[in-house]
């Protein structure tokens, strides 16, 4: 095998190792909304489960030159952010989203996207997606890069309300394959849910 010691390598170096290598990755598709009451949508695919008691997620939002991206910054302004599920069914929407518009500018709007209320927070969730989840932030924790300019800020969110469609959900169990979901690989590649298989858990 080869042997990589990632402290020889560039940060680009081993983001191509870690992108090509942890796959494939769920794509969370983030709303939040700016002191300016702009709503923001951006996909981030560093993404997984915290804990179920209480349900609590995890987004690492990586920064630009040290400086927080709309998301981070939104969501630590308000407190609360929506987690969408990204689908099939609104991926090319999603993609549009990652375009690095100002500040004052709607990733929403960009897409096309329709925003609808949430039920316990003030930010807003996307009609598009078949699971949402509206969350409270736990806690954001600056990560990385240097004390001054950190590389990344990992947010915690506390889901405080689950939307998930009906055909969906059964007996409370997700059906994966009428979710469609998609995930992250390297590059601009992307993979939809493929084949599924069980293996009996050891007592």
């Amino acid at each position: 095998m080869i042997a990589i010691d990632p402290s020889n390598q560039t940060e680009r170096e081993n983001y191509k190792l870690l992108i090509g290598s942890i796959i494939p990755r769920p794509i969370a598709f983030v709303t939040t909304v700016s002191t300016e009451n702009v709503l923001n949508a951006a996909p981030f695919s560093y993404f997984t489960i915290v804990t179920a008691d209480p349900p609590m997620i995890a987004v690492s939002v990586q920064r630009r030159q040290g400086e927080r991206k709309d998301t981070s910054r939104n969501a630590i302004a308000k407190g609360e952010f929506v987690v969408h599920i990204s689908d099939e069914s609104y991926v090319n929407e999603i993609n549009q989203t990652a375009a690095a518009l100002p500040s004052d500018e709607s990733e929403v709007v960009l897409a096309g996207l329709t925003p609808v209320p949430s039920v316990k927070i003030a930010v807003p969730g996307i009609v598009e997606a078949s699971i949402r989840m509206e969350c409270v932030l736990e806690r954001a924790i600056p990560l990385g890069g240097t004390e001054d300019a950190p590389s990344a800020d990992l947010l915690i969110g506390r889901v405080v309300h689950f939307h998930i469609a009906n055909e969906l959900y059964d007996k409370g169990h997700i059906d994966a394959q009428k979710l469609r979901p998609v995930s992250r690989l390297a590059g601009n590649s992307y993979a939809k849910l493929g084949e599924q298989f069980e293996i009996e858990r050891p007592v």
